[in-house]
């Protein structure tokens, strides 16, 4: 059963390019790929498919850009590789054939796991509702755990990135409902988040900020256009907390960042993660020029406090 991270250290890459694919290789480029992954590993990715809509609303991730992180894990020889995860609004069959990711899971000759359904195996959750739950027994078959997501706006999660797409991908729908608030998940959604990635290690995460959804999401929000960014690593938290920061927030602000912080699970102060790639500042000016026409910068010359300056 996995403990932890592949690497505990937090590197985290920035990239952007107006090609989301080719941002996507520098962006691992830049990375430890073959410590992450290693020859006959169970790799598992997990993409953010909540809703039948065009990747164009920010929505779900790409097709062609799953289908460029498939072709680069495959360069790492994996025994196995699962596409698996279970949407939360839309049945994940209807996801998965709107957008065309048949055709990717197909062409590229990988399994698919609809996460919604079993066989199950019981996780028991350092939470009050609910202290436990079901998920698909590939959980206990996985080496390697890749979060894909979209950054979002969350009505309730204030933000969605690549630690909410594991903590709601992976609750099955057959057993919480559709939109999985049949059990209590959303009674306090930001502590369930933290007692799964407690379960859930995330040996990579990427997240896209090509496609951004600001107002209110995860699929009613305005998608607004950037130069491709986007931001990977090993250390969830650390790659979360700078799509907080694109957003305007610190990581008190995300509750659940904030307390995976705390318990030491990720690390969310900036000036210990090793940040390679893009300079921040220079991701936060085209990220607030795209989405909102001015620079909103809160990282104007240098790291801004865990705190803040106030």
């Amino acid at each position: 059963m996995r403990k932890d991270r592949r690497i505990k250290k937090p590197l985290v890459s920035i990239s952007e390019n107006i090609s989301e694919e080719k941002s996507l290789k520098q962006c691992l480029d830049n990375l430890p790929m073959e410590d992450i992954i290693k020859k006959n590993d169970n790799v598992v990715i997990t993409p953010n498919w909540v809703k039948a809509k065009s990747p164009s609303s920010a929505t779900v991730v790409g097709p062609n850009t799953l289908d460029k992180l498939i072709k680069i894990v495959k360069k790492y020889s994996p025994k196995r590789i699962v596409i698996a995860t279970g949407s939360g609004g839309d049945s994940t069959d209807k996801v998965m054939k709107y957008v065309g990711y048949d055709k990717v899971i197909k062409d590229n000759n990988v399994e698919f796991i609809d996460l919604n359904y079993g066989p199950y195996t019981n996780i028991k959750l350092n939470h009050w509702m609910p202290p436990s739950t079901k998920i698909n027994t590939l959980y206990e078959q996985m080496d390697v755990l890749i979060s894909f997501s979209q950054l979002k706006m969350h009505e309730e999660a204030t933000m969605s990135g690549g630690i909410k797409n594991i903590a709601l991908g992976w609750p099955p729908a057959e057993i919480h409902g559709f939109p999985k608030k049949g059990l209590g998940i959303h009674e306090d959604l930001h502590n369930f988040i933290v007692a799964m990635i407690e379960k859930m290690p995330i040996d990579l995460t990427i997240l896209s900020a090509d496609k951004t959804m600001l107002a209110t999401g995860p699929s009613e929000g305005k998608a607004i256009d950037t130069q491709g960014i986007i931001i990977a690593g090993t250390d969830p938290v650390s790659v979360d907390t700078i799509g907080a920061r694109l957003l305007g927030f610190l990581p008190q602000a995300v509750s659940y960042l904030y307390l995976l912080h705390r318990k030491r699970i990720g690390e969310a102060a900036l000036e210990n993660v090793d940040i390679r790639g893009l300079e921040l500042e220079v991701c936060e000016k085209m990220f607030s020029t795209s989405a909102y026409n001015t620079e909103v910068v809160l990282d104007k010359g240098k790291l801004k406090p865990f705190h803040g300056n106030r």
